[in-house]
């Protein structure tokens, strides 16, 4: 498995990840035989880096993770997120620390590598979001507090939400990651798109956060599982996923995907998945990709994917002119 050095925490991480969250649902809602025995394989296939959060199953995730990671004991990096919800936008330094140390105590650690906020970024803080100026006045010296307390090595955010205010907290360069969207639906972060593009427009957002030294973390790689090209769903996996940055809901970025089908019958690719993940691991300014997983055989597929290598230039041209075709 190849290592990328995510910005300029200076560590080797794995290129494609393990996300432990619902959609793939196998770390919430799978038999703990199954989740030891994927994380096993993960690890013994390169994988090191596994990223959850303290909502993904209200806690589960962590749970298992930390009860997994336990009974292996491997050398691995473990990275997750808070959530600051409305009531606690008053005390949100507070909310960070006992959000995390729940965290703590679910993961059975001390420490975690990286700890990430999980709201969208807007430009008024409506609904889920926090404003630009909240995290860069409050979030962040919450989390220099405890990366002093020695409780968090790195600190990151999810560059959802508005593209501007997004771009306005990799600028400031206090981030050490951001959980970037990137895939073949939407390619906005790592390419300029037309004008009319039926997607959010991240602007390359890639390329921001390369020149401030943020390592990027691809989140969304196979959006929800739309790019496998087929609406039905593993038993484990989130039942409905919305879309993040892409279409206006599941079906449509499934129907959207089956436009890509050419990369596959001209032989570029095995499948959509390979595609996607083949796709995203080409563009340099990525540290790792994260994947969740409802079973070992898709965690399997998925690294003989990236272990491929990129997609060559002419499969990435064609990629170009198919997503030409986006309406």
């Amino acid at each position: 498995m190849e290592l990328r050095t995510p910005g300029r925490t200076g560590l080797k991480v794995s290129l494609l990840g393990f996300g432990c969250g619902a959609v793939g649902g196998l770390m919430v809602r799978g038999t703990h035989a199954d989740q030891e025995r994927t994380v096993a394989r993960a690890i013994e296939l390169g994988i090191n880096y596994f990223d959850t959060a303290a909502f993904y199953g209200e806690g589960e995730s962590e749970r298992n993770l930390g009860r997994v990671l336990a009974t292996l004991r491997p050398n691995v990096m473990v990275g997750t997120k808070f959530r600051i919800v409305p009531a606690e936008r008053g005390h949100i330094a507070e909310a960070i620390a006992t959000s995390l140390d729940a965290s703590l105590r679910r993961l059975g650690r001390d420490q975690v590598d990286l700890l990430q906020l999980h709201n969208e970024i807007s430009e008024s803080g409506d609904g889920d979001g926090l404003p630009a100026a909240s995290i860069l006045d409050e979030v962040v010296p919450a989390l220099e507090r405890l990366r002093q307390q020695g409780k968090i090595r790195f600190c990151g955010i999810s560059a959802k939400g508005h593209t501007e205010a997004v771009r306005r907290v990799i600028n400031a360069g206090v981030a050490d990651t951001a959980q970037v969207i990137y895939n073949l639906l939407n390619p906005s972060a790592g390419a300029k798109v037309k004008a009319r593009f039926p997607a959010q427009d991240f602007r390359q957002l890639l390329e921001q956060t390369r020149q401030a030294r943020v390592g990027a973390i691809v989140i969304r790689v196979l959006a929800g599982g739309a790019l496998s090209g087929v609406e039905e769903r593993h038993p484990l996996g989130a039942p409905k996923v919305p879309p993040m940055g892409s279409g206006p809901d599941y079906p449509a970025d499934v129907r959207r995907a089956r436009l890509l089908a050419p990369l596959v019958q001209e032989g570029h690719a095995a499948s959509l998945i390979e595609a996607a993940l083949r796709f995203a691991i080409a563009n340099d300014a990525i540290g790792t990709v994260l994947v969740g997983y409802s079973t070992i055989d898709q965690l399997e597929y998925a690294v003989a994917s990236v272990n491929k290598g990129p997609l060559s230039r002419d499969a990435l041209n064609r990629v170009a002119d198919l997503q030409e075709t986006f309406t």
